[in-house]
């Protein structure tokens, strides 16, 4: 068994235009670019990946974690091509289609972690997702990618209980949205505070019969490694409490990385691999290895693809 890469130079795409003060867009085809021939470079694990390139989710995946208005007005966007869906959130007129892509190669990374061509997965998907909500796009989001792999999986693959893990410097507002009254998905989240979006406090913890199935880790700036370690322990031996996890997926947010641009952590490639490997132990003990992760931030493209590559290398170890 080993890891799955799911990628199209489809994703390249998505255009992020230049704006005339700000500059280049954050959110810019090149973060998957630099990924892609970083792990070029790195032999050893670039000949174990299985590369997979991704499908078109359908309406019907989308419209598991959204509405029907956010869908259309999505699509109705790039195709009068509006250039914006919000001050943050730029769109092209392939925007709808790749954004489709993305959610796709999330679900073509669940298929073949549950059909056995895998042990695990990292999907290089953009745009990324998890500040989409149920019925808004926003923060470089259109549609939730980890959101919608964990109810295809629970439909498709049979299967009742998801943990979602969020590494990003910014909340998961989105993924948290979604799943905010489902004791089926647990959603851990370790996040600047405050910071964008402006939600995950320690205090938003689910409702009604999902009260406790939402942990939110609110860190301030500079938090060092050493707290931030710490914190994701205590959090994830807390939410092992609730739900052993049948599959886990990762909101892989590397722009917790101390020289990110739009985060203040102080956290470094070892970091990364460390919160592998620890979720690496509890998918081999409650999910079979099941592990799919899915690129969400990272904004810095000399340091980006070198972190990844290192998260994906410590895939390959398990």
């Amino acid at each position: 068994m080993t890891t799955s890469l799911v990628y199209s130079f489809s994703y390249l795409k998505h255009e992020t235009s230049e704006h005339p003060e700000r500059g280049l867009h954050p959110e810019q085809p090149e973060r998957v670019a630099v990924i892609v021939r970083e792990l070029k470079h790195w032999h050893d694990i670039h000949d174990k990946l299985l590369w997979l390139e991704p499908r078109q989710a359908v309406a019907q995946d989308i419209l598991r974690c959204h509405t029907q208005s956010h869908y259309d007005t999505v699509y109705a966007a790039c195709e009068r091509e509006l250039g914006s869906l919000d001050p943050d959130t730029t769109i092209s007129k392939d925007s709808f289609e790749v954004s489709l892509l993305a959610a796709g190669g999330v679900l073509e990374a669940v298929d073949a972690l549950f059909s056995q061509r895998s042990q695990n997965a990292f999907v290089v998907a953009r745009p990324p997702g998890h500040h989409a909500t149920q019925e808004k796009a926003m923060g470089f989001c259109l549609f939730n990618n980890v959101a919608i792999a964990a109810r295809y999986a629970q439909e498709k693959h049979n299967i009742d209980r998801v943990m979602i893990v969020d590494w990003d410097v910014h909340h998961g507002n989105g993924t948290q949205d979604i799943f905010y009254k489902d004791s089926s998905v647990f959603f851990l989240s370790l996040h600047q505070y405050p910071h964008y979006p402006g939600t995950g406090t320690s205090s938003e913890e689910g409702d009604g019969t999902a009260r406790g199935y939402t942990i939110n880790v609110p860190l301030r700036a500079k938090t060092s490694a050493k707290d931030y370690r710490a914190a994701f322990e205590t959090a994830l031996e807390k939410a092992l409490k609730k739900l052993h996890p049948e599959l886990i997926i990762i909101s892989a947010g590397f722009d917790s990385h101390k020289l990110d641009p739009l985060g203040d952590f102080m956290l470094e490639n070892e970091d990364f691999v460390w919160m592998t490997r620890k979720l690496q132990h509890v998918a081999e003990k409650y999910s079979e290895g099941r592990i799919v992760s899915v690129l969400e931030g990272g904004y810095n493209l000399r340091t980006l693809g070198s972190t990844v590559a290192s998260h994906i290398e410590a895939l390959t170890e398990f």
